[in-house]
């Protein structure tokens, strides 16, 4: 599993149940992280401008004094730059998150690539410039003792947010690299779809290169917004042992980060969201 492990008396059933901040998006980061203790959930994955808002040492400390491990930092990415300047500032940006996960105490840097330049319709030429960053990266990244984390998202936000949409392309674009240095993310609502997933989550795991498997349903109807469509697992349409199955069989035994998008479950307590969280958890994801 990435960073430390959890608190001594976490049940087993939630051993490895991390939640990711966007999920109580309404928390501080202290906030957060009491929920996590006071729930027994034993992870945390963090988000940066949460710890910007804490500071980065104070969030380290944070985690560090609760117990809590830390599965992933979120994100960066966002490297198909057009121009030096823009592609100068992706840089440099991605180098300071790798330093900040470190900090943090996680191995994982969670990627979302980006979409299309501003009007830009050249898909081959951003995926190139994701490919040319990650060169830059990638070594940094294994210095620091970080994974960068390259997530497909799904195909609908490869205009605005990744021209990776696919768990095969993820992989690709991984391949040059050591396994320690680029890994992929499997989250379940960006690649439950794809008719390829089971052949490429078996190659993720004979690549040794899954670092996180974050998850959350796919629910209808999607809101004009197509962010916020994620639900608890459990309430849409993902076959969650199915896949669960598929990642453990890859040989996966890391954190199972719970990643959800949604103006409902933000406006609902924390403490209520943790609960329902944990019992899809057991129900869904947990094995005896």
């Amino acid at each position: 599993m990435s960073g430390a492990t959890g608190t001594t008396d976490t049940p087993n059933g939630l051993a490895r149940l991390s939640l990711n901040q966007i999920t109580t998006r309404g928390w501080s980061l202290p906030e957060a992280v009491r929920g996590c203790v006071d729930a027994g959930i034993p992870a945390i994955g963090l988000w940066r401008d949460k710890v910007a808002e804490t500071g980065l040492a104070r969030s380290a400390k944070l985690c560090r004094d609760a117990g809590l491990a830390v599965s992933t930092l979120c994100r960066g990415g966002f490297l198909t730059a057009d121009g030096p300047e823009e592609r100068r500032a992706a840089l440099a940006d991605n180098l300071q998150a790798i330093e900040e996960a470190a900090e943090l105490g996680t191995d994982t840097l969670v990627l979302v690539v980006g979409g299309l330049p501003a009007g830009s319709r050249d898909l081959a030429g951003a995926r190139a410039a994701v490919a040319d960053l990650l060169g830059e990266l990638a070594p940094h990244a294994g210095d620091f003792g970080v994974r960068l984390a390259i997530e497909p998202l799904h195909p609908m936000f490869c205009a605005d947010r990744a021209v990776v949409s696919t768990l095969g392309q993820a992989l690709d674009l991984a391949a040059p690299h050591p396994a320690r240095q680029v890994g992929v993310v499997v989250d379940s609502y960006h690649v439950w779809w794809d008719p390829a997933l089971p052949e490429q989550i078996a190659r993720a795991g004979r690549e040794g290169r899954i670092a996180s498997y974050q998850v959350c349903d796919w629910t209808l109807p999607l809101p004009a917004d197509a962010l916020l469509g994620r639900g608890h697992v459990g309430d849409g349409h993902i076959d969650f042992r199915a896949l669960t199955d598929l990642v453990t069989a890859a040989g996966y035994d890391g954190w199972i980060e719970v990643e959800i998008f949604n103006q409902e479950i933000w406006d609902t307590p924390g403490e209520l969201t943790l609960r329902t969280l944990i019992e899809r958890h057991l129900t869904h994801l947990a094995r005896p």
